[in-house]
């Protein structure tokens, strides 16, 4: 049963179970959206990697200066790269691979409030250049500090 000021509509079960999983969809469906600097590159190629691999779309801004956008979202300085994303209430920094995007939105562990790839190592999503390839990890941050998410050589 759902009130509205003096009415009250009646809704079956039915109804009212599609009408919470139409919201809960819409709530999934909500744009990821990244930060970037007008002048980068490798940012269209990492939004099409998370566009792909995470079937979402992303929405670009860049609106607002990217040392604000990370002072505002508390990535630590040492995990900066070029593009900041808000995914779910997460602070995605750099170029982390889709994988690790979904495993945090499944796990959602306790106290992260993001995670990152520090610079721009070859090899990464976004990052690809002829097969050449650099080791990187991907970082999970919060108030806890930080910790190691997933390692790629």
């Amino acid at each position: 049963m759902i009130a509205f000021k003096s009415a009250t509509v009646r809704l079956p079960a039915t109804a009212l179970a599609l009408l919470l999983a139409a919201c809960t969809g819409a709530a999934q469906a909500a744009p990821y959206v990244m930060f970037r600097d007008t002048g980068c590159g490798c940012c269209h190629k990492w939004a099409e990697h998370v566009r792909t691999g995470l079937k979402a779309e992303v929405v670009m801004r860049e609106d607002i200066p990217m040392a604000q956008v990370k002072a505002d979202r508390d990535v630590p300085a040492d995990l900066m790269s070029c593009h900041t994303m808000e995914v779910e209430g997460y602070v995605i920094e750099g170029h982390v691979p889709a994988a690790d995007i979904q495993r945090l939105l499944d796990e959602r562990p306790k106290g992260v409030k993001g995670l990152a790839v520090a610079g721009m190592p070859l090899g990464s999503p976004g990052m690809e250049m002829g097969g050449h390839t650099q080791p990187y990890q991907v970082i999970a941050f919060g108030d806890f500090g930080q910790e190691v998410f997933a390692s790629y050589d």
